[in-house]
């Protein structure tokens, strides 16, 4: 597939993905220090979190927490495990086809809500304690990401995950060239 030079650009680049992610698993905790429970599907509200969870609150950034199932196969791989119950990672939610990384900055539907990313979800003292030696270090770059919701909506498993940034016109690398920049070709 030959590139135009628009399609070449970064911006453009970041808007495209090769298929939408799916919903694999749903956890929530009712109460801080339990370990979650898992539900077929959760009511996400707008502004505050989802339905019985213990982070349920309002404003913050860290509504929803999300997690990719192939790094979770990775930090398997890394702790000498054949897997990993996703119980243990107190991610909310866990996708899979899709890079969530690729999210940053960027509005997403799930089911029928939209949810936003607002950052990574560092991993935590309690990795090295559900993991065991070395689950911590494991788990570091591959702790998946967190969101706020923007519209509330019903979120359940198979559901898809899909960007809604569309791509639009951008700036041709020509019309910002390096020598713009103050730099040397």
């Amino acid at each position: 597939m030959k590139l135009s030079l628009e399609q070449k650009s970064i911006p453009y680049l970041t808007t495209q993905f090769a298929q939408a992610g799916k919903v694999v698993f749903i956890s929530i905790r009712p109460k801080r220090g339990e370990l979650p429970q898992t539900v077929q599907e959760v009511y996400a509200i707008e502004g505050i979190g989802l339905e019985g969870d213990h982070y349920a609150s309002k404003g913050g950034k860290r509504q929803v927490t999300l997690i990719q199932a192939e790094h979770i196969k990775a930090v398997a791989s890394m702790i000498g495990q054949a897997e990993v119950d996703p119980l243990l990672l107190r991610r909310n939610i866990v996708v899979e086809g899709i890079n969530l990384q690729a999210l940053k900055g960027k509005k997403f539907r799930i089911g029928n809500a939209v949810l936003e990313h607002t950052g990574d979800c560092h991993p935590c003292s309690r990795m090295e304690e559900n993991l065991g030696n070395g689950g911590y270090n494991a788990m570091r770059g591959h702790g998946g990401i967190t969101a706020r919701i923007l519209f509330s909506g019903l979120i359940s498993l198979d559901d898809a995950l899909s960007p809604m940034e569309q791509p639009q016109e951008f700036p041709s690398p020509t019309q910002h060239s390096a020598t713009d920049r103050g730099l040397q070709p």
